[in-house]
């Protein structure tokens, strides 16, 4: 990702909530937080934290990386510095999530602002994510030390791991390892095998036999049902995919996987574009949306619009993704009217954990990256190459 200049054309449409945005991120920069930023109060904004980054604190580093290269201030990137080098633990540690602490928070860096702490973090973390491979199954499973999974361990897999594929396909092409790129295509083809309907829908979890790779269940432990299509199931596989296929262009299935699950996500979102956080749950006044898991799927239309051959389906894809952004920040980006007295910047209303009743209607710091991202490329701040 690149920087490009600030007088686009539409930065006159998009730049304003961005400013927003990014001012939610030096506040929260500023805060003096004693962990990485993980849900926000729904009223005040406060954080509550987590002190390892859990599954999501490279999104912090990630907006921060963002914020300094569309704004020229680095005290964004000192910062994004100190919080990556708290996650540098992690590198090792045995969960597959390690694909979003790591390609939001190293290879952003080494992408925007050519940090090569950034990218060397990125390469140890793909390369150690790569030996856990399972050849049998063709997956990368959850790992025993997977975040808030329902049912971890070596024999477990869920569509979440998808994060993987950019990280090890952006390490592998920048190391020149032809085996780390041929085990992150194998991982995606896995997962399409495991998660991927036909009709291109997503469950989001499995267990596997180890001896015969087969699959023994199929089930959303996230979601409604355990038949459920959980929004951000979708989503991460839409994200995945189109950013797998931005690397590799020469596999050709990973870009069909990410036209598949996006075309799903198009034909059932609600009319107004801001999906509830489960695709089966039944819709009632009190059903609740997820802005996180529609501003994934915002950023992953974004980057399918920029690489797809056919102008006619990129035009399509772009001008959902503008919908998309469109209706996140009109109706959810604070301040929401005038009476609305909350900290600017907050992408509010998403559905964290229902199951357990964690953060149904708070700010997350995923979204928060996501929109911040599309806004960066919408605005032209940035390119869509990340």
């Amino acid at each position: 990702m690149t920087s490009t200049p600030r007088t686009q054309p539409s930065e006159s449409r998009w730049g304003p909530a961005a400013e927003r945005m990014i001012a939610r991120v030096r506040a929260t920069m500023e805060s003096h937080l004693d962990g990485f930023p993980h849900y926000g109060d729904p009223a005040t904004g406060t954080w509550t934290t987590t002190p390892n980054g859990f599954w999501t604190g490279g999104f912090f580093v990630g907006e921060l990386w963002l914020a300094g290269a569309m704004t020229g201030d680095l005290a964004f990137h000192a910062a994004a510095r100190e919080w990556l080098a708290k996650l540098e633990s992690r590198v090792e540690s045995g969960t597959v999530f390690r694909g979003f602490l790591f390609y939001y928070g190293a290879v952003t860096g080494a992408v925007i602002a050519g940090d090569d702490t950034a990218r060397l973090m990125a390469q140890r973390a793909s390369r150690s994510l790569a030996g856990t491979f399972r050849p049998i199954p063709g997956i990368l499973p959850l790992g025993r030390e997977a975040e808030e999974a329902h049912t971890v361990g070596d024999n477990e897999a869920n569509i979440d791991g998808i994060s993987a594929v950019p990280l090890m396909l952006w390490s592998a092409r920048d190391l020149g390892d032809a085996e780390l790129a041929r085990v992150a295509v194998a991982h995606a083809m896995g997962s399409g095998r495991f998660f991927v309907n036909a009709d291109g829908s997503v469950i989001q979890s499995a267990s596997f036999d180890p001896e015969s790779g087969s699959v023994t269940r199929r089930y959303t432990h996230k979601g409604y049902s355990d038949e459920s299509i959980w929004t951000r199931a979708q989503a991460w596989a839409m994200l995945g995919y189109a950013g797998g296929a931005r690397l590799a262009p020469e596999e050709p299935e990973l870009l069909a996987l990410a036209e598949q699950t996006a075309d799903w996500w198009l034909a059932h979102i609600p009319e107004d574009r801001v999906s509830y956080w489960d695709f089966s749950a039944p819709v009632t006044p009190e059903t609740r949306r997820d802005t996180s898991g529609t501003a994934i799927a915002a950023a992953a239309l974004l980057k399918l619009s920029a690489i797809h051959p056919d102008r006619a389906k990129s035009r399509r894809y772009r001008e959902a993704a503008e919908a998309t952004v469109e209706a996140l920040v009109t109706r959810h980006l604070t301040p929401v009217g005038k009476a609305d007295n909350r900290p600017p910047g907050i992408l509010a209303d998403g559905c964290f954990d229902p199951r357990s009743g964690t953060a149904v209607s708070n700010e997350l710091i995923w979204g928060d990256y996501f929109l911040l991202e599309s806004l960066a490329v919408l605005s032209g701040r940035l390119t869509a190459d990340l």
